[in-house]
């Protein structure tokens, strides 16, 4: 991957992860709406467990330090989350928390 195309990556992670879906995870209701919820609902089902346990430790924010190809696949994941929305975050929520050892959240509604 040229510089230019991660780049373009980075930024887009950015533009997601921290600004449009934490602002649709609050005025939709969704399951996570804060940015640092956000981004571990995508790095956590981008790397198949919780990502402190997966990524190698380093400096700097956790996604700058993902592999090209994983970039490219917490790109595409957060980009399926803006498409598809709270049914989906939901899901991977979940999946997140059950890798931390942490029971899903309560749903709307729910008894």
């Amino acid at each position: 991957m040229d510089e230019d195309h991660r780049a373009h990556l980075l930024a887009r992670y950015r533009e997601l992860v921290l600004d449009r879906l934490p602002a649709r995870g609050r005025a939709e209701g969704w399951a996570v709406q804060v940015d640092h919820c956000v981004g571990r609902v995508v790095l956590d089902n981008t790397l198949g467990g919780a990502w402190r346990e997966v990524l190698p430790a380093g400096r700097g924010a956790a996604f700058t330090r993902l592999p090209p190809e994983a970039l490219e696949r917490a790109v595409a994941l957060a980009e399926r989350m803006d498409a598809e929305g709270a049914p989906l975050v939901a899901e991977l929520d979940a999946r997140s928390l059950a890798w931390r050892g942490k029971p899903p959240k309560r749903t709307r509604g729910a008894a």
